[in-house]
Order: C-alpha cells, then structure tokens, then sequence
C-alpha cells in the first residue's frame, strides 16, 4: 500500500524507503482522500479505511500560481528547501491563534497518522525536552491505569479506619507509581524528585480525566467495527450497582469482518428513575457521546427485573417512534418464560424469584449442603430415581434461569424445605453460624403460603408458553417454526382469561395440597391482613384475593408481553429466516421471503433484483449435490465460500443475525456479557467504577496510548 500512495503521489524520491520510514518521517494531506475513504465521526480521531489511497491531486495548479505555498512539489526539493519550507510553516503555526483552525489541523494529523503518508511533515512543530519529557510522563500514568483496568484492581487501597493511628498507606494507584520508579522508570522518578513531598503524585481529578479518555479510546475501538458493520442492535442487561449508584449496563450486536455475530460490551449508562428522561439520556448518549447512527439500528432488547421493566418499555416505544426499524424484541441469553415473570407487574412474583435465586446461591455456595440436599431428595424420590437423579443435576445448574423455573421449584419445594431445616437445626459443628442462619431465614421464605402459591400459579400460566419460549432459544428453524406458533400459543392463553374462575381453582387446589405436605397454614399474606387491622370483609377469600391480584393480572400481562414483543415487524423478520437452506429445506424449497423481506428493502444493496437472486438461491440448495448438507444457521450461511455471488441474501442474513432474539453461535464472539457477569460478581460493590470495568470487560482491545496521551494534552492543556 504504501508503494502505491508513493507512485500516485508522483514521488520518485522516496521509491526507495521502506514503510517503516514513511510511517515515521512522513505525511500525507487528509484532502487527498475520497471523503469516502474517511471516517470522522469519532471525537478522538479520524480514522482511514483499512483500503484507502490517495487518488485528489491538482497537477497544474502551480502553473498558475508558482508562488502559492500549496503546490504540490513534483520535482525532488533540496535540503535547504525543505528546511526552509518547514521554518515558514513553523512561523506561521505560532502566528495562527484560531482554535477552529487548530482543531481542523489536529484533527487531519490525526487521520494520517494511523495509515502513515509520504508528504515530508512540515506542519508538526518539534517537541521541546521539556514537552516531550511531558508526554513519556503521561505515558507512564496511561500505562498504569490500564494495567489495573485490565487487572481490576481497584483504585482506593486501604480504608483509613482500616489503618492503625499515624500510620498511612498509599493507594493502589500510587503504590504502583512508586513500585515503577523503584523498578527503574527513569522519566518517574525525575519528575516526583522536583514535587513537594506533601502533593499527590496524581490527584483524584487527573486520573478520573485519564481513566475518562482510556475508556473512550478503548470504547472506540468497537464503534469503529460496529461503524463498518453498518447495522447493529442494542441491548441492555440488568441495572447494576456502581458504587452506590445504579448504571444500566449497554451491549451491542454486530457482524464483523469476518462474518462472526458479535455481541460486545459497551459500557454504563446512568439510570434515571423518570423512563422519559431516561430515554433521552440513553438516546443522547449511544448517538452524540458514542457516534452510532441508530437509523442503522435494526433490534433493541432489555434485560430487567419486574421494578424496571415498565420504564424500559417506555425507552424502546420512544426509540420505536423515532426509528420504526430499530425492531423491539427478546434477547436470546434470557428466557422468555423468565423474562415474563420478572416483568409481571405483582411484588409478589419479584419476592418469589429473588427468594429462588437466593435458594440457589446457597446451595452453589456449599458443596456439602449439595450433598445434604442430593440424600433428601434420594429419600423423597425412592419410587422414581430416574427423576431424582434428574432433579440432583438440574440443582447444581443455574435452574433459576430455566423455562421451567417454577416447576423446578414446585417439584423440588418439599426436599429443599426438609434440607434447609435439618442444617438450621443442627446442633453440631458440621455447619457455620451464618450458613445456619440463612437456611432458617430461607426455609421460613419457602414455607410462606404467599410464596407457594405464587410459585405454582406461575408454573401453571408459564407452561403455555414454555416449549414456545425453549423454541426461540433453539436452532434457526425451530425460532422460524416458533414464530408460526404464536397464534396458538396467544389462542390457548385467551381461552384461560375467559374461564380463570375454573382454571384458578384448580391452580389454588393444587398450592394448598403442597402446602398441606409442608405443614402450611393457607392463609390470606400477613402484609394484607396488617393493612385491614382485622377490618376486611369477610367475603375475602384467600383464594379469591389470589385469583384478583396474581392469577388475572399475571395471565394479563403475559398476553400482552407476547402481543408487544412479537410485533407484526418482528414476526415478519423472524419468517425471512426461511432464507437459511435447512430451513428452506423443511418447507420444500416453497417459500416466499420477498413478501416478507419489504421492512429490509432500503438496506439491500440491488433491491430490485431481489425476486430473481432469491430464486437463484432457492435453485441453487434445491439442485445441490448429494453429498452437499444444507446450512443449518446463518452463521453456516454467512460463510458460505460463494455468499458474495447473493448481494441481497447476504444483506438479509446480516440484518437478521444481528436481531437479539437470534443466539450467538460461538461462545468466543458472545464474551462481552459472560466478562459483564465476571466482573459484577468478583467485584466489591464499593470497588467497582464505569471506567475500569469497560478496561477489564475488553481487555483484549488494542489501545493506542500515543493517542490517549495526544488526546489528554489537547482536552486539558
């Protein structure tokens, strides 16, 4: 590359340089590119395209004006021209006092800079010793900071009540500063052997300004690739506690270069309780802060639990307003049975899944109490040990997370009761004083009638969405085949609104049953009965109060969710996947994807050859050679050798891979949310910063600290 930039430059004299000597001794004017050839939307930099050349050049300009200090230079200069040129544009930079002027000039340095150049660079003034004594300073700080981003080391050290009286320990930041002068860093040690001994190497201020500019500059790295993706989705996992704040943490789906649907981490967005300020701010920042243009935005989804999820709502129906393509669907990673229940509007139902997932986590906390439990349901399940030896496995999973949750839990209530007591009566030393004390807390939670009847009503609404929702988070042809079903599945919840008197007493029967086996009293929840100070009417049943404020509402609600997330341009996207080969395969190659594929029609490259290439494609895997299988996903499709010879299909899978409700294929492009997880859950709430974390989550992202240096001398001079 560097060869052609030096022929179509006209530049004999510098044919015989190698590329490392272009890079570093020359430059090349951003007006010689295609504005196409440049991307400008980032704040930090503007960045060349990986295949740029230089083609804008006005060969005859100095013919009419040979004094005119634009001219391109065809003839090789002399020395003592080139030093003389370069005093002038020297001169002239120090003249030059318009910040307009030296952003423009910044910013075209900054272009080139990445790719290299061959025009000799005449604009940049020498550094001084002491300016670049400066620079390998900040270096040095940039180095550190991402060293514990990277490492998730905290910033704070020691807490002062930590410390004994008089004694004094260096935060982390500063511990290592000085572990670096001690090991040898020369530019350190002479700037701290000038400051006064009392001053902080680096105070609070400068390393939020550094860590601010690191995690833009690392952030951008993935803006760039989801830029030269075009078509991206947005996802949000749940809100998260950031020091005593909570942030929403924000992903985004792509494809790559190469093909690979990549789901990566973005970074923390402040929560705001009002959802209309909250959709602002959310909007703002993925559009002005981050540079993503979201008429590229082809899918949104939001993980949250049931106190958030009516304000997350709000956010996608404004984002859906404003861009009608930017489709409102689940996400893949989470179960659509156990994204309704978080989403059920009934405090109860949030008590019950908080009271699972704490069940869980104690016994994933102890393997001997998961053997205590493994013998409790061995003695329960003695006439069907195949089930027993299901249910064992089942609990050293994350079951919380399951279609089948409630279920699970229903079944397994009884052994994990019976468990859970025998730990908390324990006289012995087997088990720690807080180990006990949870299991006491835990078992009292489980043998609440309020919690048992929530749980079952719940298992028995979400059994009719369960295979439905286990589809969706299937292969490509069973979400195709599953989008079909919805009619049915919305059919069978509409029959059960229209006789919940027959079906809730037959959902209550079976939760006061259980809750006889547990010794339970059936009974209306203490927190009613405190509010009405014996008052109630006494036609209040504890089955009626059920059948109004959790059976009614929560079949309601589910009804609704599947009729506002599968949307009419939802289920029309999900019927395009018939474009996988397997998929058509299974309908006989009879197929029709045009009439589904007008919501795509603008992001086709040849819209209107789209008919006779979907053809072309249909004969080609229906006409395939025996030994030739059908691509089963479109991960398989996208890498097809020949995708390429199917502009439109090619499109089409790239818009539909991207939609949250399509799963990752490989674990390796899905490590953005698993590295989210790893950090919340190793990581002290107290400790944890928007900053470090997004160097922790993507540790592996190239970084450029000449850039991180050039930006902070720039933004704080």
């Amino acid at each position: 590359r560097c060869q052609r930039w030096v022929e179509n430059c006209r530049r004999a004299d510098l044919e015989d340089k190698t590329p490392d000597q272009l890079n570093k001794h020359y430059r090349l004017c951003a007006k010689h590119f295609e504005t196409s050839m440049i991307c400008r939307s980032s704040p930090y930099r503007t960045v060349l395209r990986d295949n740029a050349v230089p083609t804008i050049f006005d060969l005859t300009s100095h013919l009419n004006n040979p004094h005119s200090r634009h001219r391109k230079r065809i003839k090789e200069l002399s020395e003592e021209e080139i030093r003389t040129l370069k005093q002038q544009k020297v001169e002239e930079a120090f003249e030059r006092d318009q910040p307009t002027q030296e952003c423009n000039d910044s910013t075209g340095q900054n272009a080139v800079s990445e790719e290299g150049g061959q025009e000799q660079e005449e604009e940049a003034v020498p550094l001084t010793l002491e300016e670049r004594e400066n620079k390998d300073y900040l270096k040095s700080l940039f180095e550190i900071l991402i060293l514990m981003g990277k490492q998730n080391i905290p910033l704070d050290g020691h807490a002062a009540e930590e410390l004994p009286e008089g004694i004094f320990a260096s935060d982390n930041f500063q511990a290592l500063l000085e572990y670096r002068i001690n090991g040898g860093d020369e530019v350190l040690r002479k700037r701290f052997e000038m400051t006064a001994v009392n001053l902080e190497y680096c105070s609070r201020t400068q390393q939020k300004q550094m860590l601010d500019i690191c995690e833009n500059c690392v952030r951008e790295e993935t803006l760039r690739e989801v830029r030269d993706s075009h078509f991206f989705s947005l996802v949000t996992d749940e809100v998260v506690d950031i020091a005593g704040e909570e942030h929403l943490p924000v992903l985004v789906r792509f494809v790559d270069d190469s093909h690979n649907l990549r789901e990566e981490f973005l970074g923390f967005l402040p929560y705001e309780a009002d959802p209309e300020v909250l959709a602002v701010k959310f909007h703002s920042t993925i559009t002005e802060k981050w540079g993503l243009n979201m008429e590229y935005c082809r899918g949104q989804a939001y993980i949250v639990s049931s106190g958030f999820a009516s304000k997350m709502k709000v956010v996608a129906s404004r984002l859906l307003e404003k861009y009608p393509q930017a489709v409102y669907t689940l996400c893949s990673s989470c179960a659509l049975n156990l994204w309704l229940a978080k989403s059920v509007p009934v405090v109860g139902v949030s008590i019950a899944l908080g009271t699972m997932e704490e069940v869980c986590c104690l016994f994933h906390q102890s393997s001997q109490l998961l053997l205590e439990l493994d013998s409790t349901i061995s003695a329960l399940f003695q006439d069907n040990e195949e089930r027993g030896g299901q249910l064992k496995e089942i609990c050293r999973s994350q079951w919380t997370g399951r279609h089948d949750a409630f279920e699970v839990v229903v079944e397994l209530l009884q052994a994990l009761v019976l468990c859970l007591d025998t730990v908390s009566s324990d006289s012995s030393v087997r088990w720690s004083s807080s180990l006990v004390g949870r299991a006491f807390v835990l078992s009292s939670a489980l043998t609440d009638f309020d919690f048992i009847v929530t749980a079952v009503i719940m298992k028995n609404v979400l059994s009719f969405t369960r295979a439905f929702g286990k589809n969706l988070q299937g292969q490509t042809s069973d979400v195709f085949f599953a989008a079909g079903s919805l009619t049915a599945v919305l059919h069978s919840l509409n029959e059960v609104m229209e006789n919940i008197e027959v079906y809730h007493e037959f959902w209550f029967e079976e939760a006061t049953g259980l809750a006889t086996r547990l010794d339970v009293p059936v009974r209306l929840p203490g927190k009613f009965r405190r509010t009405q100070q014996g008052g109630f009417d006494p036609d209040i049943t504890s089955e009626n109060y059920y059948k109004e404020m959790l059976s009614i509402p929560a079949v309601e609600h589910v009804i609704q969710e599947l009729k506002d997330i599968f949307s009419e341009q939802h289920l029309k996207a999900l019927k395009c996947l018939s474009l996988v080969p397997s998929v058509m395969g299974q309908l006989k190659f009879n197929t029709s994807e045009e009439h589904h594929a007008d919501m795509f029609k603008s992001d086709l490259p040849n819209p209107d050859t789209l008919s006779a290439e979907l053809h072309c494609w249909r004969i080609k895997w229906k006409h395939r050679g025996k030994d030739i299988e059908l691509p089963a996903t479109i991960y398989e499709a996208l890498h097809l050798p020949d995708i390429k010879f199917f502009p439109n299909v090619y499109a089409l899978l790239k818009v539909l891979c991207i939609l949250p409700v399509m799963r990752v294929e490989s674990d390796k492009y899905g490590m953005g949310r698993k590295r989210l997880k790893a950090y919340l859950k190793n990581t002290l709430t107290e400790h944890r910063s928007s900053h470090l974390a997004l160097l922790n989550i993507n540790f592996d992202i190239k970084h450029d600290l000449d850039l991180m240096v050039d930006t902070y001398i720039k933004l704080y001079p």
